[in-house]
């Protein structure tokens, strides 16, 4: 169980640094997990996109870009990601409701003819008011005609 009065303690005081003691503070926090953390599978709850946007936030930080300039464009990141993870779930959420559209029409496609293979193998049945039309003698059918 996390100490949440220790966690509020911790927010209280990074509050108070610059960007510049806050990337000092985050590497020293990356050494003590390398150190001391449980190794962590390889699909972890970080999202891509902002796995992403560290990785582009740590070779910022090693080519010598100032920290305004870091703060700048994570905050961009930061934005572009909001949409980006928006989109991915407006297309998981269209991905879904055709599903469950699909899945409704074939349900009702199948009790509408009596079961599917059950209600007389697809094909509809002859109405026994509907006269049926023969055609009229001499006229070749398709049966007649050469290939």
């Amino acid at each position: 169980m996390p100490n949440e009065f220790l966690r509020d303690r911790i927010q209280r005081k990074l509050a108070s640094l610059p960007d510049e003691r806050l990337y000092q503070v985050l590497d020293f926090v990356e050494f003590l997990e390398t150190k001391y953390a449980p190794e962590q599978p390889a699909t972890s709850a970080t999202g891509m996109f902002t796995r992403f946007a560290e990785g582009l936030e740590d070779k910022l930080r090693a080519g010598k870009v100032s920290t305004q300039t870091i703060a700048e464009t994570m905050n961009l990141m930061h934005r572009a990601v909001g949409v980006l993870n928006g989109v991915a779930a407006a297309g998981r959420s269209v991905a879904s409701d055709i599903v469950d559209g699909v899945s409704r029409a074939t349900a009702a496609g199948s009790a509408g003819t009596g079961g599917g293979a059950a209600g007389g193998g697809g094909a509809a049945p002859a109405s026994p008011s509907a006269p049926t039309q023969q055609p009229a003698p001499g006229t070749p059918t398709s049966g007649d005609r050469p290939a």
